[in-house]
């Protein structure tokens, strides 16, 4: 993991990885603040870009604790989720690890169950959207 970032391997295109992430995401009662297709940002501008998308999600229960305990935490939350697909057509997600995150904004130890859990859910979420168990 570098710099917190998790990546996986999926065993999906990238718009049905993407696709099976945000119906987990709303099947678990987040929120789906937005879902970014930088692949047809591109096309718009005449530029060519390999599928890639970002999702953006969340819910209040789950940040304002962390956001309570320092706010500029906030600039990482909600969550967000990359979906892409490389140079040799594999495709990839990615998330910034939770745990880091808190690591990075000086979080306490009075909110480490609450990173845990975020931890475990976005897990969770991922390994779902990429078909692995």
């Amino acid at each position: 993991m570098a710099d917190g970032l998790t990546t996986i391997l999926s065993s999906f295109g990238a718009k049905e990885t993407m696709d099976r992430l945000e119906a987990e995401v709303k099947a678990k009662g987040l929120t789906v603040f937005a879902r970014i297709d930088h692949q047809a940002g591109a096309a718009a501008v005449g530029m060519l870009l390999r599928p890639t998308e970002v999702l953006i999600f969340g819910n209040a229960r789950g940040g304002t604790p962390l956001m309570q305990a320092n706010q500029s935490i906030g600039i990482d939350l909600p969550l967000k989720a990359l979906v892409h697909q490389d140079e040799a057509g594999k495709v990839w997600l990615s998330y910034n690890d939770p745990s880091w995150i808190a690591q990075r904004h000086g979080l306490s130890a009075a909110v480490a169950a609450n990173v845990q859990a975020m931890a475990s859910a976005l897990d969770a979420l991922a390994k779902q959207a990429i078909g692995s168990s």
